[in-house]
């Protein structure tokens, strides 16, 4: 995706609403499952790493 140049003279402004409280909420909530999806993630790639081979030969 790229940026769009604005032509000479014309100005692109984007006004949004702003959002509701339960709007806010729910997209805190959504962004809160969203990193502990990761962190278990991760951890899930940490466990099935195999240990280092530290046996002397």
């Amino acid at each position: 995706m790229g940026f769009i140049k604005e032509p000479i003279g014309i100005d692109f402004i984007i006004q949004s609403e702003p959002l509701t409280d339960v709007e806010r909420k729910e997209i805190s909530e959504y962004i809160k499952s969203k990193k502990e999806e990761n962190k278990i993630a991760i951890m899930k790639k940490i466990v099935k790493r195999k240990p280092k081979n530290t046996e002397k030969v």
